[in-house]
């Protein structure tokens, strides 16, 4: 690949995985480079709908998206977020995608096998990207890990609670009181 014009692109690579036999209930996205293909499992989507229901408090439908992908800074990053929550007055690109730029809060929720994306490149992803909130959920420990206050492409605030603890977001973009008592575990 010495040559620009033979450069690997997000939209190549997204093109080759649509003309790919993906098994229905996979996840897919492109974390530096590589694909990932995640199933998706019960406990995963309930904590997802779980939060994307408490999350309509404040959002309006058309601005939260689950598994859409959304095109971040670096090297081939085309993620699908388990769910994203967009600023108001927030629109698509031209190509018809949403721009990383206005997302207010990511959340991802554990994956055994791409759990160390989720707490290393794409965390770093997202505050290089100034994400305002990103939220990690891991039914396997029963804990959640809130990240804010990205900046220099460091989050420098976090905070770690078990599930039943709730994660006030009330001084943050979202401005909401997310409920974790009904998260489940796997």
């Amino acid at each position: 690949m010495a040559e620009s014009g033979d450069e690997l692109t997000l939209d190549m690579m997204f093109a080759w995985l649509e003309k790919m036999p993906i098994p229905e209930g996979y996840k897919t996205e492109i974390v530096g480079g590589h694909i990932f293909m995640t199933p998706q499992r019960d406990t995963h989507f309930q904590i997802i709908f779980d939060l994307l229901e408490q999350l309509r408090a404040k959002y309006p439908r058309k601005r939260l998206v689950s598994d859409v992908r959304i095109d971040f800074p670096g090297r081939l990053n085309g993620f699908a977020c388990d769910v994203a929550a967009f600023a108001d007055g927030s629109v698509k690109d031209g190509r018809g995608h949403w721009r990383y730029q206005d997302v207010e809060f990511i959340a991802e929720v554990i994956s055994r096998d791409t759990a160390a994306n989720d707490y290393g490149p794409k965390k770093d992803t997202y505050a290089s990207a100034g994400v305002p909130v990103y939220l990690i959920v891991d039914p396997y420990t029963g804990e959640w890990h809130l990240h804010t206050l990205p900046k220099d492409g460091t989050y420098h605030a976090g905070l770690s609670f078990g599930f039943g603890e709730e994660i006030d977001l009330t001084r943050t973009a979202v401005g909401l009181v997310l409920r974790t008592d009904e998260f489940p575990r796997d």
